[in-house]
């Protein structure tokens, strides 16, 4: 397995408060709202549930009780809350959201690694704006990719994946050769972003098929492609350009 772990961050210029500011949204969030998801109820009220997005309303459904197949116990599942917002702001609220320690502990890995270089490219406001529409549009590609397969629409979904993966498509096009340290089983490898990228978009295309042969594994492919995408046609509007090197004047005396 190909993790990465860092990059090369020579070229900053600027503190990323956007980025570090959206990770611990994200953090606060699982914690406190959620109870490190556990708090079902919450979660299903704020997440975004293609079915509420197609037909503007909101949806409420019964518990039901599931039995776990491994363990054979049987357990209450929540069903769908009362949304206190207008449906089409979960599109919003569901990237601040995760489902488990595993979720949220590789979304904000990905945020730290590459969302910083993006923020130093195009600035606080404009990088800010550029990660919360490639992860609406992230959201609406899964909408739009339920209804087109069939898929049950009352499944809520939530995350930052599809913005991330937003970010990770501009930073492909921005920095295809920059060398990014990849954890391989115990070793540290460097490599160029467009491999650690390019095999990283290869394996949600795979996997997106996979789920049109009705092999789900609870993952919204569609989200990680159409986030990846956006990004990658976006960033060049949002891009500020290189900047310029700070060069200092070095003064001829002691005093001046």
């Amino acid at each position: 397995m190909l993790l990465p772990i860092s990059d090369d961050n020579r070229d900053r210029h600027i503190t990323p408060y956007i980025s570090w500011a959206l990770i611990a949204i994200n953090i606060f969030v699982f914690i406190y709202w959620q109870a490190f998801g556990s708090d079902l109820g919450f979660t299903y009220a704020f997440s975004t549930v293609p079915a509420e997005i197609l037909t503007s309303r909101d949806w409420v459904t019964e518990s039901r009780i599931v039995r776990d197949v491994a363990s054979g116990e049987s357990f209450e599942m929540p069903g769908l809350q009362v949304t206190p917002i207008p449906v089409y702001l979960t599109l919003i609220t569901s990237m601040f959201m995760h489902g488990s320690l595993a979720h949220i502990g590789g979304n904000m890995l990905y945020l730290w690694i590459f969302g910083d270089n993006l923020e130093n490219r195009m600035g606080h406001l404009r990088y800010l704006v550029f990660y919360l529409l490639t992860g609406i549009i992230a959201s609406l590609a899964h909408v739009f990719f339920t209804q087109f397969t069939g898929a049950n629409p009352l499944i809520p979904s939530l995350g930052a994946s599809g913005a991330i993966s937003g970010v990770m498509g501009g930073y492909l096009l921005l920095y295809p050769t920059r060398k990014v340290n990849a954890l391989l089983g115990w070793i540290i490898i460097a490599i160029p972003s467009w491999v650690a990228l390019g095999l990283w978009i290869v394996l949600q295309v795979v996997s997106g098929f996979g789920t049109i042969g009705g092999h789900g594994d609870g993952v919204a492919y569609m989200a990680h492609i159409g986030g990846f995408i956006a990004g990658f046609i976006l960033v060049k509007i949002f891009d500020k350009g290189k900047p310029k090197p700070i060069v200092t004047k070095q003064n001829s005396g002691w005093f001046r």
